[in-house]
């Protein structure tokens, strides 16, 4: 995918209770259903093919309409998959709400396991768009960039706040930076739960990933084994 250079585009015009088309008009509640339709084709047509190999007619035939409204609503194929893109960063705050509670005890190992559990079925649930969306960012289009940090960078600034609380408590080192342990946290986080199926082969179970992933969640915390 060919980087863009322009700066960064938002995902989406208008907010959530003021979508607006290409032209700038306010969508109304059928438009919104056409524009959604279009949006769900793009992401199921995405789990079969490439996003080079996606075409607008294709994402328009799915729905039973033609391409000219497809055009309606996004400029190309990769408005459509931004803006996926970042309604799928929108359900990140539930990480963020179990990072920031109790990580004391066995309370805290469950929460790591909720932690880990939730990235899955992130991921399982969105992992054509996040792929896309994370190949994009490492190519350099500065549009993905700024959604992947819209999800990523809370989540990170969570985990270091609670690196910090461990590191001021005298149960880890202290000379490890915050971010960076959170950010090496949430890379493994993200990567297994992008390919936790191809683990299989190795015969890696699911409940295996999560509790294997949230004992080093909970080690990288607290600075403590799990209870």
């Amino acid at each position: 995918m060919r980087a863009d250079t322009r700066g960064e585009e938002p995902a989406a015009k208008g907010g959530a209770k003021g979508l607006v088309d290409q032209s700038g008009r306010v969508l109304g509640p059928r438009a919104q259903e056409t524009r959604q339709r279009l949006l769900d084709a793009t992401s199921s047509l995405l789990a079969e093919q490439s996003l080079r190999e996606l075409r607008v007619i294709d994402i328009a035939r799915k729905i039973g309409a033609a391409p000219a409204t497809f055009y309606q609503y996004f400029k190309d194929v990769e408005g459509a998959v931004l803006t996926l893109a970042d309604q799928a960063s929108d359900e990140m705050p539930a990480v963020i709400t179990l990072i920031e509670g109790d990580w004391e005890g066995e309370a805290g190992m469950e929460r790591a396991r909720s932690v880990v559990d939730v990235f899955i079925a992130h991921w399982d649930a969105y992992h054509a768009i996040l792929r896309v969306r994370n190949l994009a960012a490492d190519e350099g289009d500065v549009r993905f960039r700024a959604v992947r940090a819209r999800a990523m960078r809370p989540v990170i600034a969570a985990l270091a706040s609670r690196v910090a609380a461990a590191q001021a408590a005298g149960k880890l080192r202290s000379g490890d930076h915050p971010h960076a342990a959170a950010a090496a946290m949430a890379a493994i986080l993200e990567r297994l739960a992008a390919y936790h199926r191809e683990l299989e082969v190795f015969g890696v179970t699911r409940e295996d990933l999560v509790e294997t992933s949230a004992h080093i969640l909970y080690r990288t915390l607290t600075g403590e084994s799990a209870p």
